[in-house]
């Protein structure tokens, strides 16, 4: 990989610094948990190299490459007790990350729905065969209360969501949402970890969610009540609260004190 990569960073507060991966469906769909906790924490939220308009270079082919370009990127701004939170396949990129994190710059990992590992008699929703309403009734709880039909969205805005599915494509459309290899590899995880599942996914079942957790040498696992596939969307309070929990209990600037 070109380490030159551009990255587009977002930041915001102070403190212990927080990395923070969108899904496929963009940064909006972690701009909750943003805007929460950079009132006590350092946020910084990239990006992904290929959605809402951004370049993917030819040579950004698969999640690792993600894992290996944001590893890259807290190396170069020299961070360490960093607190990571993975949406999705961004909980997939975060995974990735705390398994090839050889510097030990990363002390807790939080993964929300995660996608990646291959969990038998558990099948991941094939989400490019969905129509917007199928999206959204797979994806929430209230589909109701959150789907948008695309007849009402600007030309513009639709232009964007479409490159944003094509490049979800590209890095995790074969094998599908998965690499075999994944799960088993989390045993070489050993710092903190939390995962949340909303207990109306439907795009990986709770079940997933929970096998994705044991597969840990420790691992916290907490559902999230009347949520789908973004808890932190339809359910903020019930997300940010064991995330706060959470984090206070990594915070290694305690121990430096």
């Amino acid at each position: 990989m070109n380490d030159s990569h551009a990255l587009t960073v977002d930041e915001a507060g102070d403190g212990r610094p927080a990395l923070l991966i969108h899904g496929g469906g963009g940064p909006m769909t972690i701009a909750a948990i943003v805007g929460h906790l950079a009132k006590t924490m350092r946020t910084i939220t990239p990006t992904l190299p290929g959605w809402n308009g951004t370049e993917r270079p030819d040579d950004i082919q698969r999640i690792t490459d993600f894992a290996a370009l944001l590893l890259h990127d807290l190396e170069e701004r020299d961070l360490s007790d960093v607190l990571v939170i993975g949406s999705s396949i961004g909980g997939w990129i975060a995974a990735e990350m705390a398994i090839r994190d050889t510097a030990g710059r990363i002390t807790g990992l939080v993964l929300i729905d995660a996608m990646g590992i291959e969990v038998p008699g558990e099948t991941i929703t094939d989400f490019f065969g969905l129509d917007p309403r199928g999206i959204a009734e797979h994806s929430f709880h209230d589909s109701e209360k959150f789907y948008v039909d695309p007849a009402t969205r600007a030309p513009e805005e639709l232009a964007v969501m479409q490159a944003n599915v094509a490049t979800l494509r590209v890095v995790a459309g074969d094998p599908y949402m998965h690499d075999p290899s994944l799960r088993e590899r989390l045993g070489e995880v050993s710092i903190p970890v939390l995962v949340l599942w909303g207990d109306s996914d439907g795009i990986a079942s709770p079940d997933y969610g929970r096998a994705y957790a044991e597969s840990f040498p420790g691992c916290r696992f907490e559902l999230v009540a009347n949520a789908g596939h973004l808890p932190q969307i339809e359910q903020p309070a019930a997300t940010f609260a064991p995330i706060d929990a959470f984090a206070n209990g990594t915070d290694r600037r305690e121990e430096r004190r």
